[in-house]
């Protein structure tokens, strides 16, 4: 195996990461207290979706280990924004749906983060991001290979 040093490689991964934890940070600032951007996350695709999820799907999904998604899911459902049920065909499996209580909390939060959203837009313009998407996705891709 070869070690590289190549500079492009690090640079992009260096301002992926700060990007990623700058991003973070804002909107985590700007979440409802007590809201982790994992919450939102989940709660955004569930209402998203509209259907019930298990637990190992949520975390294949966000790719975290179950025992994140299981800790995740239970701040969600403690706070009242997740039902957690059992699958009456396979008792060890349990399903997840987004309550009204979630709903509102989820829709609250993007009101709180829509402000980061849409300073960014005009900051570097639509057509910047709308050119930059296609290459941010096809790095997701090969970042997913092999996960």
């Amino acid at each position: 195996m070869t070690l590289t040093n190549d500079p492009l490689a690090i640079a992009l991964f260096s301002e992926i990461a700060m990007a990623e934890q700058l991003a973070r940070s804002r909107l985590t600032k700007r979440l409802p207290k007590g809201m982790e951007m994992s919450h939102f996350t989940v709660l955004t695709h569930l209402a998203h979706v509209g259907a019930e999820r298990t637990p190992a799907q949520l975390a294949r999904l966000f790719h975290v280990t179950k025992g994140a998604m299981t800790n995740t899911l239970g701040k969600l459902e403690a706070s009242g924004y997740i039902h957690v049920r059992p699958d009456w065909d396979d008792a060890r499996r349990k399903f997840v749906g987004i309550s009204p209580a979630g709903l509102a909390a989820r829709d609250a939060a993007a009101v709180a983060i829509a402000p980061v959203f849409d300073g960014m837009v005009t900051a570097l313009g639509a057509d910047k991001i709308r050119t930059a998407l296609p290459f941010l996705r096809a790095l997701r891709g090969e970042l997913e290979k092999d996960l």
